[in-house]
């Protein structure tokens, strides 16, 4: 059997997503006066909102 669908057809049909994925990382002091550093991904509609983040 011959092969029906290329990786190239298969990526232009998949639906291009409006948000941006940004990495946060945010530092929190524990109880001995070090340092952690909590990481997660989150999903932005607008790259402006970057700023907004807590």
């Amino acid at each position: 059997m011959a092969k029906q669908q290329s990786f190239a057809d298969k990526a232009k049909a998949k639906a291009k997503s409006n948000f941006i994925n940004v990495k946060f990382v945010k530092t929190v002091k524990t109880e001995n006066g070090s340092y952690k550093f909590q990481e997660k991904f989150v999903k932005l509609d607008d790259i402006g909102k970057v700023t907004d983040l807590k």
